[in-house]
């Protein structure tokens, strides 16, 4: 049954969706937005004809989409866009960028097969250039089978209820085009800060590395700071006078243009960002190892966000629905959000950058099958069985999203794990994340079996806040509690079968609440916790534990009372240690 209950900006929304720039880390000035509607059809052989329209990026499943339905699973959806390149656009060479396809997706273009990627959260590109004529016809066909343990799938199930969702397939984020040059080309700017030397280091990665040299322009306001060059390949370090930090209070975020030169000439240009800013851990005045923020210990405190829509589930509805998150999240006082089992668009982190929000982020679970979970006791518990090929995908998928999620300094946090869904040698993933990216910090398992590795120890534990294991080498945090439920009639996904971990009718009586855990986890900061995260930011399907609804329509808390206890639990470290020093 098509689901009626809308968003706001679901509601209004007419035209082409999403055609705001889909990858602003990166910016260049010429690129084609595919989004929009396009033939769609489904077979188990390329089709004869396509029957349907979808508008893309909405999943079939979705509203939006303009069709509202799961197909059987496995079963290849075809999508078919027909374009012509415009007068002037530069063809020395021509990407096509998908922002994600669940789960495996393959490109034809003018008949011509030319590639194929498997995992539904990683964002891709392909090089179609030889393809290409005067009309083009652009064919892309994915196929999505929950039953296929090997990929990860996150919170999808093909029986919905409880804490799982609504199955997603097939394209879920921004289609686009983007000429580039022949020669060589800028492929990915990673920034990386030292805010002790006051030095900023950027890591350009090109399509080719030798004789070209890539340079670095840092400014602020309009006015350069830095400029540096060097090799292609190598990385370029810029010293930064009086360096301006980053963060939740003032995230402030200098320019760079990144160019790639040879012989003298300029043959590729992009604009990008940065921040300085460092994580890290460190003990407090009465030994504690807590997190800390450019060297200050900071109490890391936010929702549980898992990114789902009514009317487009995967899919925000639009950019300002995006964003609109992301500030009621501020607007409550919070300075952090967990993503939790999903990645998002990269104006996601973009809009984090820029608002000041900490991200931690998780990796979509997958290969359910059973261990023993046993979070209260250290050591405890026993993995899950997965397969070689599952584990590899795992490594995959993980190393892609750490890429495409680490070029933002809003992200400070990895999660490889949840609950011991799936979890599966920890210590080996824990170690292999912690060295890809030693910048960051590493939550090993979120609220699953303990191990001895990783940053911190992350403890669960529904409705009220409870601490009732420590570990005195790292960092110790409650990954999730809350769960405070509140069904709005009028606003629910469906009118039975919600559900909270505690369930009041009233606003007053939800606030009372939230506040009455808060306190008391004042309290456990005391004792140790140095990260809190609540369930959660909005309802989703039948979960009614949201602190707004699904649709985004009703918020079911006292904004400014929350506001108050949650700043002042932000502030809660400093406090701790004047009063005990």
């Amino acid at each position: 049954m098509l689901q009626t209950l809308t968003t706001p900006r679901g509601e209004t929304l007419s035209g082409t969706p999403w055609q705001v720039y889909p990858r602003p880390q990166m910016r260049r000035d010429s690129y084609i937005n595919l989004n929009g509607e396009w033939d769609f059809a489904v077979s188990r052989e390329e089709p004869a004809t396509f029957d349907m329209r979808i508008t893309v990026p909405f999943c079939p499943e979705s509203r939006l989409s303009g069709i509202g339905r799961h197909f059987e699973e496995g079963a290849p959806l075809w999508y078919r866009r027909r374009f012509l390149l415009p007068e002037g656009f530069r063809r020395e060479r021509v990407l096509l960028h998908i922002g994600a396809a669940d789960q495996t997706a393959e490109v034809f273009v003018n008949g011509q097969h030319l590639c194929r990627h498997e995992g539904g959260y990683a964002s891709f590109c392909v090089d179609i250039t030889e393809a290409l004529a005067e009309e083009n016809e652009l064919v892309i066909r994915c196929t999505d089978d929950l039953h296929d343990q090997a990929f990860p799938y996150g919170k999808q199930v093909m029986n919905r209820g409880g804490m799982w969702y609504t199955p997603v397939s097939g394209i879920w984020q921004t289609v686009w085009i983007e000429p580039v040059p022949a020669a060589n080309r800028i492929e990915g700017v990673t920034t990386r800060s030292d805010i002790h030397a006051g030095v900023l280091s950027v890591d350009v990665k090109t399509a080719r590395t030798g004789s070209d040299r890539v340079c670095v322009t840092l400014s602020a306001d309009g006015k350069t700071l830095a400029e540096r060059s060097s090799m292609a390949g190598q990385p370029v370090h810029l010293a930064v006078e009086h360096p301006r930090l980053w963060s939740p209070d003032d995230p402030y975020l200098y320019d760079l243009t990144v160019t790639l030169v040879r012989d003298g000439r300029v043959i590729d240009r992009a604009e990008s960002y940065a921040a300085l800013r460092e994580i890290a851990t460190g003990r407090d005045a009465n030994g504690i190892e807590r997190m800390t923020l450019n060297g200050r210990p900071l109490f890391h405190f936010g929702p549980l966000d898992q990114g789902w829509w009514p009317d487009g589930l995967y899919t925000a509805p639009t950019d300002e629905a995006l964003l609109y998150d992301i500030r009621f999240t501020k607007q409550l006082g919070f300075n952090m959000i967990r993503k939790h089992i999903k990645v998002e668009p990269e104006r996601w982190y973009w809009h984090c950058d820029r608002e000041g929000i900490l991200v931690w982020q998780d990796m979509p679970s997958g290969d359910m099958s059973t261990g023993k979970w046993e979070p209260h006791r250290y050591g405890a518990g026993t993995d899950a069985e997965r397969s070689e090929e599952s584990f590899a995908n795992y490594y995959k998928e993980w190393g892609e999203i750490m890429d495409f999620c680490g070029r933002h300094p809003s992200v400070v946090v990895w999660v490889p794990y949840n609950e011991a869904w799936g979890q599966y040698r920890a210590e080996e993933v824990a170690d292999w994340t912690k060295r890809r990216d030693p910048s960051r910090l590493v939550n090993p398992a979120s609220g699953g079996n303990y191990r001895d590795c990783g940053d911190m120890l992350d403890l669960h534990n529904y409705p009220e806040p409870k601490m009732y294991l420590y570990d005195a080498k790292r960092v110790n945090v409650l990954g999730e509690y809350g769960g405070i439920g509140l069904p709005v009639e009028g606003h629910l996904w469906s009118a039975d079968k919600n559900w909270g971990y505690i369930e009041f009718k009233t606003r007053e009586d939800v606030t009372d609440r939230y506040v009455t855990y808060a306190e008391k986890l004042m309290e456990l900061v005391e004792r140790g916790f140095s990260a809190a995260v609540y369930t959660q930011t909005t309802d989703v399907e039948g979960e009614v534990n949201g602190l707004v609804t699904y649709d985004r329509e009703v918020v079911k808390v006292d904004v400014d009372r929350l506001h108050e206890v949650n700043r002042r639990l932000g502030r809660s470290l400093d406090l701790w240690g004047r009063r005990r020093r």
